[in-house]
């Protein structure tokens, strides 16, 4: 699934007529080029939500070929957790992959979809993240997102404590962390919190390159380093 339906709010006045998704680095959207690396790694479908120029999403989708694509609109709202969840049952009954639609990255030696996916392990995970360290990322970040231990386990940080790590908006999620789900919107971070308690949120730290994309600075930032090419000297 890719989410495709948020509002882009800080990344205004760019996103006043358009999805943050539909934004381009490199003369290419964001949202095509996550399903660019959805259709590397052998996806052959994919849901994507949408909401804000939800018309504008629709219009990009239906110009692809793969992977198939069915469009979940969204009259109002459902943040990240209810849109996965109104989408579980088109995603069917095994893992499935979760991109934010403003995410965008470089691999490493292995692509990250095909570490995430060798890396899943459904008997103790119910979802596995991508990481970034919180000091290769450009940007407004906060106190940073997970503390992993040496098992790869994640938590939040507490009070006063920085985390290390920043959640790269990239993920496999198990069918299982939907159980009990709420309904209407609400964010995935409640079905981590859950997750962390049971000791099945699990974190992979990206080997490649992420680039936090949250304000028109951050995309233009962005822009300058893949033109020097700048980006890819950094691994």
């Amino acid at each position: 699934m890719v989410l495709a339906a948020g509002l882009g709010q800080r990344m205004r006045p760019l996103t006043e007529t358009t999805a943050k998704p539909l934004l381009t680095l490199q003369g290419r959207s964001l949202l095509d080029q996550a399903l660019d690396r959805l259709e590397a790694q052998g996806v052959t479908h994919a849901v994507v939500n949408a909401h804000w120029r939800a018309e504008k999403v629709a219009a990009a989708v239906a110009t692809r070929s793969a992977p198939a694509i069915t469009l979940q609109r969204e009259e109002a709202l459902l943040e990240t957790g209810g849109g996965v969840a109104r989408a579980l049952p088109l995603l069917g009954a095994e893992p499935f992959f979760v991109v934010n639609g403003d995410s965008f990255w470089l691999d490493g030696p292995t692509p990250a979809l095909a570490r995430l996916a060798a890396g899943f392990d459904p008997a103790r995970m119910d979802a596995l993240l991508l990481l970034v360290r919180a000091a290769q990322v450009e940007g407004e970040i906060g106190r940073g997102d997970f503390l992993m231990d040496p098992l790869g386990r994640l938590r939040r940080p507490k009070e006063r404590e920085l985390a290390p790590y920043v959640f790269a908006g990239v993920q496999i999620l198990a069918p299982a962390l939907l159980a009990g789900a709420p309904e209407g919107p609400f964010s995935l971070n409640l079905l981590y919190d859950r997750a962390i308690e049971a000791g099945r949120l699990y974190g992979l730290v990206h080997d490649g390159v992420w680039f936090h994309l949250s304000t028109p600075a951050d995309l233009d930032r962005a822009e300058a380093a893949l033109h020097a090419g700048l980006a890819k000297a950094l691994f």
